[in-house]
């Protein structure tokens, strides 16, 4: 990061205090139960030492809407996260920022079509015989609902113009923060805040390059195929480029309309927790799961099932770290805290000079009065705040490998929330991990695991004699170097007889590696 950039930093973040002052949104924070009045002090002068810097916004909108709008795509995205937790923002500036899901300004529809037709290579009226106005604008992108020559009804999805420069251009600020917090608050590193952003940039630029989302949607269409309360729609690769998306239009219901979805004979009940249930199973049983599972990127089709729509924000999980995931999860379904404090330690996050036993305590200490509210007082966000306090004591390391899974969390909590205000969060779960632990870390997980470890071993079976070969070769030159005095290196003949024993030697260390992780594991 060159230091000439610097001054375009602090000028835009200058502007971002200044556009939350001038916009009404700093008023409103001040506002809220939780903000003191030492803090509520700082933020007024702050307010007045960086109001000229700001923009006002759309008279049109409510505070913390006109403020994100505003300020640009990277803090839309921020303000559609926060716009899910009412029990967090409160439920008046929850509600304000639900404008930002899909009630964005549109750039005009002749730029949209002027870049369908650029992307794509063809005339407009080629690819499509009718290409409406937008019908929804986000922070990244607007999507057009349009009609093919054979009559397909289909959503196209074009970027916004200049998208990439801008998104970021406020990435790059926000990780000029992040080195400073880092080089002016040592404590800060275990929290790895560089780190965290530039995981921010990766999954950003993915989301700017709309045939990386077509894949993953594609991927993840593929994985739920089968599942009856899920759908996603699929996509149109022949009208699908860098800028543009072409993929199925799906007639449904928004997720947040829960009126018009009782009217229509939709289980909100039922509904809430499966929101729940399908995003546990995407994360654990596939590794692929959707990352921007906000209100506005859900609907209900006419079966009830939950139909998924824009895919830039995926995240994925390896299979060692869904099993850890799954079995501290369900640790603290059972309330194991010590199980949940080991699981910590043999996937790393707990430094091994910390003691076992004050953990689990701590971890104890964490859960057992949020089990012991109501369902409706029951929050992942609380949960997740009150282990991050944790995680600072005993000097743990931000995983970011789940920062996606864990933001995700909070959103699905809110979403079903809103269907449902008295969902419980760990009853929705618990089948759900507790049938991806007896599929994964039981019987039937040791039996496919040691299938992968013969396949993988049988795969190196031609390569073993050449490599023992190469071994005794070595031998022999360290002996020669050695000197004439030193002890002659062993002959060994390399003979084909020895390859069963030695292969069989092989699969039964890994049978006993197997049993021993299988143990370890639960």
């Amino acid at each position: 990061m060159s230091i000439l950039n610097v001054p375009g930093y602090l000028l835009r973040l200058a502007r971002i205090g200044g556009t939350m002052a001038r916009s009404g949104a700093i008023a409103r924070i001040r506002a809220h139960p939780a903000v003191g009045g030492l803090t509520g002090g700082a933020l007024a002068v702050i307010s007045v030492v960086l109001w000229p810097f700001g923009k006002s916004g759309d008279p049109d909108m409510e505070p913390m809407a006109r403020a994100f709008t505003a300020l640009g795509p990277a803090e839309v995205k921020l303000g559609q996260m926060l716009s899910t937790r009412p029990d967090v923002v409160g439920p008046e500036v929850s509600a304000e920022l639900r404008q930002l899901q899909d009630r964005v300004p549109p750039f005009p529809d002749a730029e949209a079509q002027r870049m369908v037709v650029e992307e794509l290579g063809q005339p407009l009226d080629e690819l499509f015989a009718r290409f409406d106005p937008a019908i929804a604008a986000a922070s990244i992108a607007q999507v057009h609902k349009a009609v093919t020559p054979e009559g397909k009804t289909m959503a196209v999805k074009v970027l916004r113009p200049g998208i990439e420069r801008d998104f970021l251009r406020d990435i790059q600020a926000f990780k000029f923060v992040a080195r400073v917090v880092e080089a002016v608050l040592p404590t800060s590193r275990r929290l790895k805040p560089i780190a965290v952003y530039e995981h921010f940039e990766e999954t950003t630029r993915i989301e700017l390059d709309l045939r990386l989302e077509a894949a993953a949607a594609s991927e993840f269409r593929a994985n739920t195929e089968d599942d009856p309360y899920f759908r996603v729609p699929e996509i149109d690769w022949e009208r699908s480029s860098q800028r543009v998306m072409t993929l199925d239009w799906i007639d449904g219901m928004p997720i947040s309309d829960r009126e018009a979805l009782v009217d229509a004979g939709v289980d909100v009940i039922a509904l809430g927790e499966r929101v729940i249930q399908s995003f546990l199973k995407h994360a654990l049983q596939d590794g692929l799961f959707h990352a921007d599972m906000h209100q506005g990127n859900l609907l209900v089709d006419r079966d009830g099932r939950i139909v998924a729509l824009d895919f830039g924000i995926m995240g994925r999980l390896d299979p060692l770290t869904r099993r850890f995931y799954a079995d501290i999860l369900l640790s603290f379904l059972r309330r194991d805290y010590y199980r949940a404090a080991q699981v910590h330690r043999e996937a790393g996050y707990l430094p091994p000079d910390q003691p076992l036993d004050t953990f689990a305590q701590a971890l104890r200490s964490v859960a057992e009065p949020i089990f012991g509210l109501g369902a409706r007082n029951i929050s992942m966000a609380r949960l997740l705040g009150q282990l991050f306090t944790v995680t600072e004591r005993f000097g743990m390391e931000t995983q970011t490998q789940l920062i996606l899974l864990q933001k995700t969390m909070v959103m699905v909590e809110g979403v079903a929330r809103d269907l449902n205000p008295d969902v419980n969060m760990w009853t929705a779960a618990r089948p759900v991990v507790e049938e991806y632990v007896r599929r994964n870390l039981g019987p039937e997980g040791m039996a496919r695991d040691l299938k992968e470890t013969v396949k993988v071993l049988s795969g190196l079976g031609p390569r073993l004699p050449m490599a023992a070969e190469k071994l005794v070769m070595l031998l022999d030159e360290r002996s020669t170097e050695a000197g004439p005095f030193a002890r002659p290196a062993p002959v060994v003949k390399i003979c084909t007889p020895v390859w069963p024993v030695v292969i069989a030697g092989l699969l039964g260390g890994a049978v006993g590696a197997g049993i021993v992780v299988a143990v370890m594991m639960g």
